[in-house]
């Protein structure tokens, strides 16, 4: 399950544990399967300092802009929605040295029946809006309702919760359409809690709000920060709030340790390099290899004022690819899109552009255990059975695989497969042009949303050129871009797609049918197929951890011998780069990567030799 605190902000996983008795009992947390690591006395999660120090600033640095602070409605540039998570909490919250469990945050317990047909939430009594007014159940409703009813993204994802109702002074309830999903306890543990009072209140200037609409005013949130200052698109500060009502929770202790954090705001990538080399930022992380393996050589590093350190991920797979809108006629055939796989030059990237840093992505859940290999056996094989006549015939007589081009000879052969794959779709090659039955040619447009994707999209456009594709590489603007994917409107575009160790409800919004025609859904493709819906909902209805992972590995068997995507590339780590100003734990949490900046704390010894920031 992928957390969703914000439309695009992808994190860790919560989910809820089975009763042993029938009636739901009250409970401080829970764990997909299993029982929690922490008991509902402990004091702090191990992996934090409790004696960091508070203090200091640490800036860092986001590409793009934005025009509003209300993330019920998207601004026409954008939310600054890194920040916006410092003001605002939901009802739980995660731990980062568990792969899949969560702990009470604005609710001090929930509780839900053996059949997951509800949960219920008790709203902590010491829980605090910044102006001091406290936390409701009519805010828990309001957040509800509005999200649901002002975003598509939530209203999909909320989209089994039938109704959200006051139970009690601080208990809330919300009901489901049915039975067995054991993450929807979870999902709606993740709401993001908005106050009523203050969206249905006047602003400073005499103005009704209306969380309809965008606007600048600074928000009014329940969390460990508020904004303190911006500038709209360019920069936004936010300050510690020294009488937080939950500085001193369990799930809290050791965390939010900066006094404040700035974010800046840079539309060019290479800029956002550049500032970081020149002291405008303290911390990045580098999704570059080619900035990875040359950017960094400066003098600041060389002196070891600026260190370089990967942290690896453990909890987080991902799905990168070119997405094949299925939409469009020119795709609906799988041996063109095979045919599109086999032109992409993946050796020569890696090699001349990436340094031969990366692995390709093989899995829609790559790099975790859930990841399908082999031929299927066991359960996963029964619940491929389940959907024979469902899905490719494939899936049960050979392993996918994607092409390799690792030499000037097997560069030929893929083409030349290729060509014959695209015969056989209907798609000749005459006079240099791929032209089917009524004489239409085979034209693409690869959209790219920054310069920076050229350098891949160029020779991949190079590759398709010589079977007679003709495509055009199109770079726009971050607005654009957005309008466009949200509306579907492109040939092929490059996507990612975070996922986790315990995949749920979101593989609908990813992969499933009603989200394909749904704007603004996560499933660019356009995937509609009753097989993949068939398999979503085994891994969502999944009673044990055995049979999750034998329908996650089917979803994804299946998923792959569509040919929907051309595989990209990941790297298993994240990359750091950070001026020596801050101090850590010992051990980094196992689930959390590096743990920036939440558990991290400014180091005033170290900033010393550093350097203060400019």
């Amino acid at each position: 399950m992928i957390r969703l605190l914000l439309p695009s902000l992808l994190a860790a996983c919560l989910a809820f544990s089975p009763l042993a008795a029938q009636e739901a009992q009250w409970r401080h947390g829970a764990a997909l399967l299993d029982q929690p690591k922490y008991p509902a006395d402990f004091k702090r999660f191990e992996y934090v300092n409790p004696d960091a120090p508070k203090g200091g600033m640490v800036r860092l640095g986001a590409q793009g802009t934005f025009d509003s602070f209300n993330i019920v409605v998207a601004g026409v540039k954008g939310s600054p929605e890194q920040g916006l998570g410092l003001i605002y909490e939901t009802l739980t919250t995660s731990s980062l040295d568990e792969p899949s469990a969560s702990y009470g945050l604005l609710a001090e317990a929930f509780a839900h029946p053996d059949d997951y047909s509800s949960v219920s939430f008790r709203l902590r009594p010491e829980a605090r809006w910044h102006d001091g007014k406290p936390v409701t159940v009519d805010d828990v409703i309001f957040s509800f309702e509005t999200l649901k009813a002002n975003s598509p993204t939530y209203a999909f994802y909320y989209g089994n919760v039938t109704k959200a109702e006051r139970m009690g002074e601080r208990e809330v309830k919300f009901t489901f359409d049915q039975k067995g999903n054991r993450e929807l306890p979870q999902i709606m543990g993740q709401l993001l809690i908005l106050p009523k009072h203050w969206w249905e209140g006047t602003a400073p200037d005499g103005r009704k709000r209306d969380v309809t609409q965008t606007t600048l005013e600074p928000p009014l949130g329940s969390g460990p920060y508020r904004l303190k200052s911006f500038e709209p698109g360019r920069t936004a500060t936010y300050e510690r709030v020294k009488d937080y009502w939950g500085e001193t929770l369990n799930v809290n202790v050791g965390t939010n340790n900066f006094d404040e954090i700035r974010y800046e705001y840079y539309r060019d990538a290479t800029v956002l390099l550049e500032a970081f080399k020149g002291d405008r930022i303290d911390f990045r992380s580098e999704n570059s290899a080619r900035n990875w393996a040359t950017g960094y050589n400066f003098p600041a590093q060389q002196e070891g004022r600026v260190i370089l350190e990967e942290f690896p991920l453990r909890a987080s797979g991902v799905m990168q690819a070119f997405v094949l809108n299925l939409r469009r006629d020119k795709f609906k055939d799988s041996r063109v899109r095979r045919a599109f796989n086999l032109a992409f030059p993946y050796e020569e990237i890696n090699k001349t552009i990436f340094s031969g840093q990366y692995e390709r992505v093989s899995s829609y859940f790559h790099g975790l255990e859930i990841a399908s290999s082999g031929l299927p056996d066991g359960q996963e094989l029964a619940i491929l059975e389940s959907v024979r006549d469902k899905v490719p015939a494939q899936v049960f007589t050979t392993a996918y695989a994607n092409p390799v081009s690792d030499s000037p000879e097997a560069v030929r052969n893929n083409l030349r497969e290729a060509d014959k794959l695209l015969r056989e779709a209907g798609w000749e090659l005459k006079d240099r042009r791929r032209v089917n039955a009524k004489g239409e040619t085979l034209t693409v447009e690869l959209l790219a949303a920054s310069p920076n994707d050229e350098r891949v999209f160029l020779p991949y456009k190079a590759s398709l050129d010589r079977l007679g594709i003709v495509t055009s590489v199109r770079t726009v603007d971050d607005v654009q871009y957005v309008n466009r994917t949200r509306s579907f409107d492109f040939d092929i575009v490059s996507n990612v797609w975070g996922q986790s160790l315990s995949p749920g409800n979101e593989q609908r919004e990813f992969w499933g049918s009603q989200a394909a025609q749904r704007e603004g859904s996560r499933n660019l493709a356009g995937i509609a197929d009753p097989g993949i819906d068939a398999l979503i909902d085994r891994v969502i209805f999944a009673k044990d951890r055995a049979e999750l992972v034998a329908a996650t590995k089917a979803l994804d068997r299946v998923l792959l011998a569509h040919e929907y995507m051309v595989p990209q590339w990941t790297y298993l780590k994240q990359r750091t780069a950070r001026w020596d100003r801050f101090g850590r734990p010992e051990t980094p949490p196992r689930y959390g990567a590096s743990g920036f900046p939440t558990v991290w704390w400014y180091d005033e010894a170290k900033a010393a030799k550093t350097g203060a920031p400019r």
